[in-house]
């Protein structure tokens, strides 16, 4: 780390072009006059939204490149995986993410060519359900590619903290990844790596698949090409062709590793055994010994099983023949399951807030002089939270970002809320770490916060910071939990006059 004053730091901002000078100025005269330590300056560029935590440590460490890529300033790192790394990025008030190939493939012909191709291929793409590439730069020095931001986070993060999906969910989600595949085998373009962390679901439900690397990667003219499993990410579909005798880019492959998906969402783990063992996986018993979904799931509706089933079939003669006849059994399958049929379903605990027949009705003012800061990135959880405190005459902020919500409270400035909700369902450690961060910090350590977790986010718990002014509430959330929750914890806190909040 380098010798930086508060003065060369704040310098440094506006060199890097990270920030004007008046902007800068601003956030640091709102510290007062007097020495200031780096921490201090630090903790007001972020809170005035002037630097990310990540272009404070690339100051921090001296570093003067990678602010940028492009005309694109870089805020933070939002994925990563073997072969490059995903970032938030800001361009004249717009937000995008930017994917930009590690600088050790740069230097590596076909992993440049591959990773262009996949760029320009998917600038042709444009459906709800297919996440956007924007612009494709070709540097040499460093390539990248511009794309769709999507606020939320990967399908496979979702099954993990949920631990399984409702059947509803799980074919409305697959509805929407067979719409996407559909839109591009209608352009002459499969998929070829289709699994739960290729899927984002955005922050309104909706399932956006992303990279098609792979798809970039077929060579129609040389058929064995992939069956050689060039790139260890082809190893499932290869192994799958070649055990069935089909070409490489049989269009049904895509139509079984959906299935794959399907079955993991409903069930909690997918059909296909994982592992990192090569032979392992070329294999072909893995994708006949396939334990049938209804004794992993014995109240599995029959008509998901129905479609799993067909869309997992080994032999591609009985296997759903394509993207959109899955759409199709899929669509169906969803209209027969919400035409009231009579299913077996387990207690629903993705319900964001359980049942309030134990609360009466009538709307109260208990919480009239108080504001509540709700940390949530799921809508369904943060509306039904807003509209059950605001009949009680709280005044509600909801913030989606941890860490956005942190910054909001200064050491030198009356802070924005009485108590903080941190919901950990779908922010899982990200909530828990605010959480005690919150605890830990001194101007917050004395302010009351909740955390929401579920009853299976077992480490969640565990790592959360107790103490008489922090409170554990399980979801799905009853409403009087929450209520007698905030009405003692903030028993002791002065109400705001009317008007005043």
């Amino acid at each position: 780390m380098t010798d930086l004053t508060p003065q060369m730091f704040t310098q440094r901002i506006v060199e890097l072009g990270l920030a004007e000078q008046r902007d800068v100025d601003h956030a640091v005269n709102q510290l007062g006059v007097g020495d200031h330590t780096m921490n201090d300056v630090i903790k007001t560029v972020q809170r005035h939204g002037i630097l990310t935590t990540l272009q404070t440590d690339k100051i921090l460490k001296g570093d003067r490149v990678g602010f940028f890529y492009g005309e694109y300033k870089i805020q933070y790192l939002i994925g990563a995986g073997t072969f490059a790394r995903v970032y938030r990025a800001e361009k004249g008030g717009e937000v995008f993410a930017v994917k930009v190939l590690r600088k050790r493939f740069r230097d590596e012909a076909k992993e440049m060519e591959q990773f262009l191709r996949e760029g320009r291929m998917g600038l042709k793409l444009r459906h709800p359900n297919i996440v956007s590439i924007l612009d494709v730069i070709p540097d040499i020095r460093t390539p990248f590619l511009v794309m769709e931001f999507v606020e939320g986070q990967t399908l496979r993060e979702l099954v993990r903290i949920r631990g399984k999906l409702p059947a509803d969910l799980s074919l409305r989600l697959m509805f929407e990844i067979a719409s996407g595949l559909k839109h591009a085998a209608s352009l002459g373009i499969a998929h070829r790596d289709l699994k739960l962390s290729n899927v984002l679901i955005s922050s309104d439900g909706k399932a956006k698949l992303v990279d098609f690397g792979l798809a970039a990667l077929t060579d129609r003219a040389n058929p064995e090409k992939m069956a050689d499993c060039p790139n260890a990410r082809a190893i499932d579909y290869a192994a799958l062709e070649r055990g069935t005798g089909v070409r490489k880019d049989d269009p049904r492959s895509d139509v079984y590793f959906a299935g794959n998906m399907l079955y993991h969402m409903v069930a909690g783990t997918p059909a296909l055994s994982e592992t990192r063992d090569r032979l392992a996986r070329l294999n072909v018993s893995r994708f006949q010994e396939i334990v049938p979904l209804h004794e992993r799931v014995p109240d599995v509706p029959g008509i998901v099983s129905h479609v799993v089933l067909k869309a997992m079939a080994f032999n591609p003669e009985k296997r759903i023949q394509s993207a959109a006849a899955l759409a199709a059994e899929v669509k169906k399958a969803m209209q027969i399951l919400a035409s009231g049929t009579p299913v077996r379903v387990n207690q629903d605990n993705s319900l964001p807030m359980a049942p309030h027949q134990d609360d009466e009705e009538a709307a109260t003012n208990e919480g009239e002089g108080y504001v509540v800061m709700l940390v949530e990135s799921k809508a369904g959880l943060q509306n039904a939270i807003r509209e059950r405190l605001k009949a009680r005459g709280y005044r509600v902020l909801v913030i989606s970002d941890p860490n956005r919500a942190l910054n909001r409270f200064s050491p030198v400035e009356d802070p924005p809320a009485d108590c903080v909700i941190f919901g950990a369902a779908e922010l899982g450690s990200l909530a828990v770490e605010a959480f005690n961060k919150f605890a830990s910090d001194e101007h917050t350590a004395s302010m009351p916060s909740i955390l929401l977790v579920d009853r299976s986010q077992a480490s969640i718990i565990a790592a959360a910071t107790r103490g008489p002014n922090r409170k554990l509430l399980a979801l799905p959330l009853k409403v009087r939990e929450l209520r007698v929750a905030l009405s003692q914890l903030l028993s002791g806190v002065e109400k705001r006059e009317l008007g005043s909040y």
